[in-house]
């Protein structure tokens, strides 16, 4: 047993920082779910939340669930695995995940959620286990090449629906939360190795001193986090939607949605102008080929995604050689 093991000791009390710091997290959760419900309404800008700013939020969200997993795993199993209340609240975040993924299938099959952020941490929580007696140096290795697989590990083999919960697929599918093992699973033994070394620091004990008195609506929060996971996307977006039946936005047909969001995209690597004609071309050229039905209403295939990558270098190629033929 490493030295790490040996100072972690069994608590039945919660550290109040680390439900406080999963409050916040959920807070964080909830504004961003909101301001997807606005663009899903067309309140906001269609392409917000998916690009910039707002995208690297939601992955900063999730990632900080995904570590405080692996802190949770160390302070409550660290010293011997308790069976009993791991498999209930495993059950309880597996059978939750699985219902959203039963609604998203009736009420939204095109963005369906098959591998989100419930079922990441009910998967990540039980291959977490495993990891529990690494040397935290060995487990923020692990968290290194889990991180990068994406990056060198992706192939067409994956491409099958069957590996898509993998996340090394040639093309990710689309969901509207998709949080596959690869990266993902990383942000859980990066939990776990911090969780290692806080303990073999002490800093764990120090913690666990630590009031936070006027804390105590986030740590509420972060005490019952399945259940404010469950029920604020519904209240949000069952809001947004009461809203909307007394103050209506105008509609957007859905060529004026993909310009819109594939501007948004493009500005976060090239200029205005260009993204203006890249994104006129592409349209052109999708209408052409006839693969607008494909893009608005069902899941890009491999196929598809291959050919959309085919037309985005031609409309590249084109756009470039008109800007640099203008005066």
């Amino acid at each position: 047993m490493s030295s790490a093991d040996s100072t972690i000791k069994p608590k039945r009390s919660r550290i109040e920082a680390v439900d406080a710091a999963r409050g916040v997290a959920l807070i964080a959760m909830a504004i961003y779910h909101f301001t997807w419900d606005l663009e899903f309404f067309g309140y906001v800008e269609q392409g917000t939340v998916g690009f910039g700013g707002w995208k690297l939020f939601a992955r900063c969200i999730a990632s900080s669930f995904l570590i405080l997993v692996g802190i949770s795993l160390v302070l409550a199993h660290g010293r011997g695995i308790r069976w009993r209340p791991f498999l209930i609240r495993f059950a309880m975040v597996a059978g939750a995940a699985l219902a959203i993924t039963a609604v998203t299938w009736f009420a939204v099959p095109t963005g369906m959620i098959f591998f989100g952020i419930l079922h990441e941490i009910a998967l990540a929580s039980l291959l977490g286990l495993a990891c529990l007696r690494l040397p935290a140096i060995v487990t923020l290795a692990a968290a290194a090449l889990v991180i990068a697989a994406p990056w060198f590990a992706r192939s067409e083999f994956f491409d099958h629906p069957a590996w898509w919960w993998l996340g090394l697929s040639s093309a990710d599918p689309r969901s509207n939360d998709y949080v596959p093992i690869f990266p993902w699973f990383g942000a859980v033994l990066v939990g776990i190795a911090l969780a290692k070394i806080a303990a073999s620091t002490g800093l764990v004990e120090r913690l666990a001193t630590i009031r936070l008195p006027h804390a105590r609506p986030l740590q509420f929060i972060g005490r019952h986090s399945l259940a404010f996971y469950l029920i604020h996307q519904p209240v949000l977006i069952g809001s947004v939607w009461a809203f909307a039946q007394f103050f209506p936005t105008n509609p957007i047909s859905p060529e004026v949605q993909f310009r819109n969001a594939c501007e948004a995209e493009c500005k976060a690597v090239r200029d205005e102008a260009f993204c203006a004609r890249y994104c006129v071309c592409m349209l052109d050229e999708l209408e052409q080929e006839g693969m607008t039905g494909a893009i608005f209403d069902s899941a890009p295939s491999a196929e598809l995604s291959t050919k959309l990558q085919g037309l985005a270098s031609a409309c590249t190629e084109r756009t470039d050689l008109e800007l640099e033929g203008e005066p």
